[in-house]
């Protein structure tokens, strides 16, 4: 009668060639698959059902490690163990332990990562990781992202809620987003420390009150035919893309990053993709004479306004460098947003709907928005003429718009 353990040889093995199960005793199987790879497989009944367990390759698992191996399982077997339940939740607690560990900064990139693809701005994701970084990283960066608390939360924010409220405010939103989402992962759980509504409401006063709320810093209307007088003396193309943001009623990121190709001069006409807007959605914004005669005067490029290096477009921060040299350190770029409007409503009577449009603003009642289907570009293209000619006044006088109405 053969022995019923230790049946197989180191030699046999290394010959054995032939796909099957080769069986070593005890419920230990190698087996050589049809490409002539070999592993080790440990064979087990329990409850009337058959169950089959990968000890590993044969490369890596010596017939001596394997036979140790299958030992083990037969033992947890007389105890009433399944050997293959038994490693699942050995190895579900090493991935417990391992989540446990994750640090906030690790779990920031992480959520960034997933949810970057959907954020209409691709320098939203860098805005994200540059506040974190900036603010969270020195107190919760290198934190298991399971350890931090009411007291950490308050320790990054506070700093910063009364001197830089509206940069607080996302921080912490931030904050609280990734928090629960490393919730959902399984890497902390309990409440989100960084909650504003019934937790972090009690501790921190509001950070965005509407009376402290400082808005862009813009130029009262009847004072922009004197500044664009003094802006066309100006040399550069800065001085040339603030001219153009006026008379489009744009904004800073729009007109950077705007390409040659976007404009038909024909049509006095200039059309802003989807994924540069604000809103997600394209824009068409008709262009008066002077701004037509800004894109013919801009040499030849990559973008309609170049910056230093060849194949950039001019730098976000040009058009405020050039208030600054001007001496108006008072006023932004978007402000002139504000100028804009403040002229459309006061001195017009175009209806608000074309003055919201003509700024690219959404439609905020839902059922107005779900009928509107066209974007008023010819009232808008009558509303931007009329701004044009108001800017070319000098010295902000006023100007008769006795233009028929649409």
């Amino acid at each position: 009668m053969g022995r019923a353990v230790h049946r197989l040889a180191v030699k046999k093995i290394e010959r054995t060639q032939q796909p099957g199960y080769y069986c070593d005793g005890g419920g230990l199987y190698l087996q050589v698959s049809p490409t002539v790879s070999k592993s080790w497989i440990f064979r087990y009944t329990r409850h009337s059902k058959s169950h089959e367990m990968g000890l590993g390759s044969e490369r890596d698992v010596s017939l001596a490690e394997a036979r140790v191996k299958a030992a083990e399982a037969r033992r947890q077997l007389v105890n009433g163990i399944d050997p293959l339940a038994a490693r699942e939740g050995h190895r579900v607690q090493e991935r417990l332990q391992k989540a446990g560990t994750t640090s906030f900064a690790e779990c920031a990139k992480k959520f960034i990562a997933a949810h970057k693809a959907g954020w209409q701005n691709a320098k939203h994701a860098e805005q994200w990781q540059n506040t974190l970084d900036t603010y969270a990283g020195p107190v919760i960066g290198e934190l298991a992202v399971k350890d931090v608390d009411t007291a950490l939360v308050l320790r990054v924010l506070e700093p910063i809620w009364a001197k830089k409220p509206e940069t607080a405010s996302r921080l912490r939103g931030r904050i609280e987003r990734i928090l629960d989402y490393a919730r959902v992962r399984g890497y902390r759980s309990g409440e989100n420390p960084a909650r504003w509504r019934g937790h972090l409401d009690k501790l921190l006063p509001p950070a965005l009150n509407r009376k402290n709320r400082k808005h862009h810093a813009a130029l009262p209307y009847d004072e922009i035919g004197a500044f664009i007088e003094k802006l066309r003396g100006q040399e550069g193309t800065a001085a040339r893309a603030v001219e153009f943001t006026i008379l489009t009623a744009t904004r800073t990121q729009e007109v950077i990053g705007a390409t040659p190709g976007e404009f038909d001069l024909k049509k006095a006409l200039w059309t802003i993709p989807a994924e540069r807007m604000k809103a997600g959605k394209e824009h068409r914004v008709p262009l008066p004479p002077p701004a037509i005669e800004l894109v013919k005067g801009e040499p030849a490029g990559t973008y309609l306004f170049s910056g230093g290096k060849e194949g950039a477009p001019l730098s976000n921060m040009a058009m405020l460098e050039l208030l600054r040299r001007m001496g108006r350190d008072d006023l932004t770029v978007h402000g002139f947003r504000s100028t804009f409007r403040d002229w459309a409503a006061e001195c017009t009577s175009y209806p608000s709907e074309v003055c919201e449009m003509a700024l690219a603003h959404a439609i905020n009642d839902k059922v107005e928005a779900a009928y509107r289907r066209g974007d008023l570009f010819e009232k808008r293209r009558l509303l931007m003429l009329d701004w044009a000619t108001y800017c070319e006044a000098p010295k902000g006088d006023v100007v008769a718009l006795t233009r028929k109405r649409a």
